[in-house]
């Protein structure tokens, strides 16, 4: 592991600042968050591997890619081939702390409990960033990330490239002009996770290949016995590094509701799920999320909502009147449902091909701003146009997290709500305060750590190894912020 100091290359970042608050604006150069509409940005990217090589291809034909960074060499040669003039790191901090000058923005696509640290840095340091989606993995981060965004005022967006397709315009302006009436109940499905999940803690300990660094992967997590069922890609499993088929899936499922119906924090939380383990996230899930009346909008009301999320297999029953012989889910792997007092609003994931139950076609007034082809580099690209866009007259992109860092924290309250259904019951919560209130201080909570799953002359059985008790309220508070392993540092929340 390179020995970084990351007072160092926050340092650098704190100084660029200051010399932000003392030029004035009409000599700003690129370097300080402004360029040219006709210049081109330096964009260094974190995770080239899988999505992160998307989001480069995106953008590399019109700006510089100066800087690639990943953990796992094999992974990443590819991308690190295909731009052999940026310059190659391991480690992040190590790439800030020598490039900081030269950076103006940041693409990160690694594993879901790094993205925040790895965005938060970059922020601090005056980058623009592009987070894959989900952006964090907890309700802390989110948080944090919104906050810093709005402190450091650099151009953000996440990686849910849904929010700026069409699809997800129709349904908020079909919503807004009271096409189905008012809202009070939401389901949500995907067929994801395609990945394994369920599973038992791996009992052996494989080698690690020499491309990979496995203690930068692990990062702010625990460290665990390397295995090859982790990484790549597997990790999302996994709950010391992904979300599971929520945290994949329902940043392009769920940002169609959240927007259209102005949603913010829920207010209850219930969960359930396939057989829950201490380390690995469930083959199938049901949550169920409460969100209060919002302010009303001149063509519909916004009482009480409930949203549901299914995975794995699980979905909502078949509207009244669906047609026979049609399929529920459709292409893309996800499903929403809007249950209006009017009318039923149907589409797929990223809120694509939206129609209504009745069979009528609106024409409702398009007031979202559209970006050309969202799906095909259209998302990335319009984050490159705000981050070249005078901060005075910026439009920002369709997922800044001034909307994705709330969104995404309504990601993370899915992923509280199984890990906590051990609990039995509906868990109230105070979104302001990042805080459940109606667990009590003794409560305890253990969660099965192996199934013991055995098959003994034709007949299985289940001989489950459950965890110790813990504190209810401590394990809770430990998923909402999570405790970073010793050596990673999240920056202070700003007030």
């Amino acid at each position: 592991m390179s020995n970084i100091s990351r007072r160092s290359f926050l340092q650098r970042g704190a100084a660029a600042a200051a010399a932000f608050s003392i030029v004035p604006g009409s000599i700003l150069g690129k370097s300080h968050g402004y360029v040219a509409p006709t210049d081109k940005l330096n964009i260094a990217a974190v995770g080239i591997g899988g999505m992160g090589h998307a989001n480069i291809n995106n953008v590399k034909n019109t700006e510089n890619i100066v800087a690639l960074c990943d953990v796992d060499w094999k992974y990443a040669k590819g991308t690190f081939e295909e731009h052999p003039n940026a310059k190659k790191y391991w480690d992040y901090r190590k790439m800030y702390d020598e490039m900081g000058k030269d950076i103006d923005a940041v693409i990160i696509a690694t594993a879901d409990h790094t993205h925040a640290i790895i965005t938060a840095d970059a922020m601090t340091m005056g980058k623009h960033v592009y987070c894959q989606k989900p952006l964090t993995h907890s309700v802390y981060e989110s948080r944090l990330l919104t906050r810093l965004a709005a402190s450091t005022g650099v151009v953000t967006q996440m990686g849910n490239q849904g929010s700026s397709d069409e699809g997800t315009d129709l349904v908020c302006e079909w919503i807004w002009n009271g096409e189905i009436g008012d809202v009070t109940k939401v389901e949500c499905a995907t067929d994801r996770p395609i990945w394994p999940q369920g599973l038992n803690v791996p009992e052996k300990e494989d080698r690690i290949p020499k491309t990979l660094n496995w203690d930068l992967f692990t990062g702010p997590a625990k460290m665990n016995p390397y295995n090859e069922i982790y990484h790549p890609w597997n990790w999302r499993g996994w709950w010391d590094y992904g979300t599971g088929a929520l945290g994949d899936m329902a940043c392009h499922i769920l940002h169609q509701p959240f927007r259209a119906l102005k949603l913010l924090y829920p207010t209850k939380v219930e969960g359930s799920s396939t057989l829950l383990l201490n380390a690995c996230a469930p083959q199938a899930q049901h949550v169920k999320l409460t969100f209060p009346a919002r302010e009303n909008m001149p063509k519909v009301a916004m009482p009480e909502v409930e949203v549901h999320w299914y995975d794995g297999g699980m979905m909502p029953d078949r509207p009244k009147g669906f047609p026979e012989g049609k399929q529920l889910m459709q292409s893309g792997g996800g499903l929403t449902i809007f249950h209006g007092t009017k009318d039923t609003l149907i589409c797929g994931c990223y809120g694509q091909n939206p129609w209504l139950l009745s069979g009528r076609v609106p024409n409702a007034p398009k007031v979202c701003r559209r970006v050309p082809k969202a799906m095909n580099g259209g998302h990335e690209m319009d984050w490159v146009r705000a981050c070249k866009e005078n901060p005075s007259s910026r439009v920002m992109p369709k997922s800044d997290f001034s909307e994705a860092g709330p969104m995404n924290e309504m990601v993370a309250m899915g992923v509280l709500a199984i890990r906590l259904q051990g609990l039995n019951k509906t868990l109230e919560w105070d979104g302001a305060n990042m805080r459940f209130t109606n667990i009590g201080d003794d409560e305890t909570l253990r969660t099965v750590i192996k199934d013991g799953f055995k098959i003994h002359n034709g007949h299985p059985s289940f001989d489950k190894t459950w965890t110790d008790p813990v504190n209810a309220k401590a394990f809770a508070e430990e998923l909402i912020k999570h405790n970073y392993r010793e050596g990673w540092k999240l920056p202070d929340m700003p007030r």
